[in-house]
């Protein structure tokens, strides 16, 4: 498979909880080239090994923001919890999958603007109820502790972009999809460790107990961070189209940040710089204080439309990610810095 495909094939599956469509995809994806293990549901680990003993850890978040089921009324509406940050004024008549017994399409329901005095703005998941129609039978399919997804098939756009579900961060893992093709059968200086983890969208738990297992002597995490668009600050957000976004923050190992802007310099790769004053809301900030502290840095890819269902990236601003780590790989990382 190519990035592309690679891309949208994940954005098809879901991955949270007990649900492992994507996780398993990418771990037969990742087993064609590096040898893996999975360390729990989610959470798929994959190795090179290299000419030294030094360790450098790529993470990428495979699971999804998501909602549960917490009740089931008599007539067949359901009332959900949510499995990370969902804005719920997106959420009205919008249709999602319900995992029960078997899948069904539900939508949440939304009263029409004929009937509704004014604006509504909801305070809690729980008040917008999803529609199943299936009336007293819900209770034959659907449980408490279901999952329910979003419901989006990706769709290629202009301008070498692709908009569809859960690309925060399947765009990231497919990344480290493509790195370990470019990657196999070269003689690598350092070894490298391929970590798709769980659960970054519900406090950044996956990468933590990884990262303890694997003990890296550095790493990178790969994930998207805000694109831009009408009405966000340029100081806020950075260029879809115009490359890996480098972090540079206080939690951030410089060394990592300053070699990678160097080798896309040198090596003319569109890149732009992301500054961060504190923490940056990833896994790097967990990663970086495993254990006795790892050195670890952080490449965004420019996303629109976070945590939603028409999330958009640039196929060109993940070639770019993907050039910058290859040259950094091949490089020995900071090895010797």
């Amino acid at each position: 498979m190519n990035l592309k495909e690679n891309l949208l094939n994940l954005s098809k599956l879901n991955a949270v909880g007990s649900i492992t469509e994507a996780a398993d995809y990418a771990y037969n994806e990742l087993s064609k080239f590096a040898k893996v293990e999975r360390m729990s549901n989610l959470t798929v680990i994959g190795k090179m090994n290299g000419n030294a003993d030094y360790t450098l850890m790529l993470d990428a978040h495979i699971d999804q923001i998501a909602m549960i089921v917490t009740d089931i009324s008599d007539d067949g509406f359901l009332t959900v919890s949510n499995c990370g940050g969902i804005d719920l004024k997106t959420l009205p008549a919008r249709p999602v999958t319900v995992h029960g017994k078997k899948d069904i399409t539900a939508v949440f329901c939304s009263t029409p603007p004929h009937l509704s005095s004014d604006k509504k703005e909801y305070k809690n998941i729980s008040e917008i109820k999803l529609d199943t129609m299936l009336g007293e039978k819900a209770k034959d399919i659907i449980s408490i502790g279901d999952y329910v997804t979003f419901c989006c098939e990706p769709t290629e756009l202009l301008g070498n972009c692709i908009t569809g579900k859960s690309l925060d961060d399947r765009a990231g893992v497919a990344v480290l999809l493509e790195l370990a093709r470019r990657l196999s059968g070269k003689n690598l200086p350092i070894n490298v460790v391929f970590l798709i983890s769980d659960m970054e969208e519900l406090g950044l738990r996956g990468a933590k107990t990884a990262a303890y297992k694997i003990n890296p002597d550095e790493a990178i995490a790969i994930d998207v961070s805000f694109g831009d668009g009408p009405d966000i600050s340029h100081l806020e957000c950075g260029k879809l189209g115009g490359g890996a976004m480098i972090g540079v923050s206080p939690v951030i190992d410089s060394r990592i940040s300053k070699k990678l802007i160097a080798i896309a310099d040198n090596e003319n790769i569109p890149c732009q710089k992301e500054v961060l004053g504190g923490t940056t809301s990833t896994n790097a900030d967990i990663i970086s204080v495993t254990r006795g502290g790892v050195k670890t840095g952080l490449v965004s890819i420019p996303l629109r439309n976070m945590h939603t269902e028409v999330e958009v990236v640039n196929t060109k601003d993940i070639i770019s990610v993907c050039d910058i780590l290859e040259a950094y790989i091949l490089s020995g990382g900071i090895m010797n810095d």
